[in-house]
């Protein structure tokens, strides 16, 4: 049955980040409540739900080819920053972890519930902003730092991190939603990688769970596309905001036990 139960929420991962994002949210609760170490958990999920991310760069890969110079400034900051939060998330004490784990559940849920009032923001900043291959070094400077500091949350947890780059590429310039999506994809991509290839050699990945989740995610994007042309994406972003809340509820009283 928990087998089964670790599956079910990777499918319902794939769906929901095909229609809206934030699966994460609901895998890493599930693995939580199937007795799984925490830290031990996050590292599997990370790296259980990275061939959505490298299948969803695949599929805009022409739009990415668009922008090589934005991604020599910014595929480094996507690697060094996930081996940077990897690092910190395995020098974490269980302990220490259990205890915040809730509120970073939280802050990846209100991410979520945040991410349509800050597309229409940035959509007003996008009129104002210069296209990115006229952007001065000082703001790429600026969108480099902004991705080691994603990168490093991404490394650490991750829930929510596709929303903040999609934020600093928005308010960087990059106009194009489909450029803008490719790029969020390929970042999160390497970042999930590249931390996740760390938890595996560190000896901190459950692989079972990691294939049950994996194949969950796969099946559930697959079918994501169907699903979402019944399923709007303002029921779906509901829905996450609703598992995530109530994963924090429920993780912050099992802390407390």
């Amino acid at each position: 049955m928990v087998s089964l139960g670790i599956f079910a929420a990777g499918v319902a991962a794939g769906v929901i980040n095909a229609v809206a994002g934030g699966g994460t949210l609901l895998t890493f609760p599930v693995l939580i409540w199937a007795g799984r170490d925490p830290i031990v958990a996050n590292a599997t999920n990370t790296l259980a739900l990275w061939p959505g991310a490298l299948a969803g760069a695949y599929a805009l890969r022409r739009e990415v080819a668009q922008v090589p110079r934005l991604l020599s400034w910014l595929m480094p900051a996507a690697v060094l920053g996930s081996i940077v939060g990897g690092w910190l998330l395995l020098s974490t004490p269980t302990r220490v972890f259990t205890f915040i784990v809730p509120y970073l559940v939280l802050l990846a849920t209100v991410l979520v519930a945040a991410q349509r009032p800050l597309m229409r923001l940035l959509r007003v900043v996008e009129a104002h902003a210069d296209a990115v291959n006229t952007a001065s070094t000082g703001r790429a400077a600026v969108l480099f730092t902004a991705q080691l500091v994603v990168s490093v949350y991404g490394g650490y947890f991750g829930a929510g991190m596709g929303i903040l780059m999609l934020a600093a590429l928005g308010l960087y310039g990059l106009h194009d939603i489909h450029q803008r999506n490719g790029v969020k994809n390929l970042l999160g991509a390497a970042t999930n990688g590249v931390a996740g290839v760390y938890f595996a050699i560190s000896g901190m990945v459950d692989w079972r769970d990691a294939l049950l989740l994996s194949a969950g995610a796969v099946a559930g994007g697959y079918g994501g596309a169907s699903i979402g042309r019944r399923l709007s994406r303002r029921v779906a972003e509901g829905i996450v905001v609703a598992i995530g809340l109530s994963a924090t509820l429920l993780l912050i009283i099992r802390a407390r036990r």
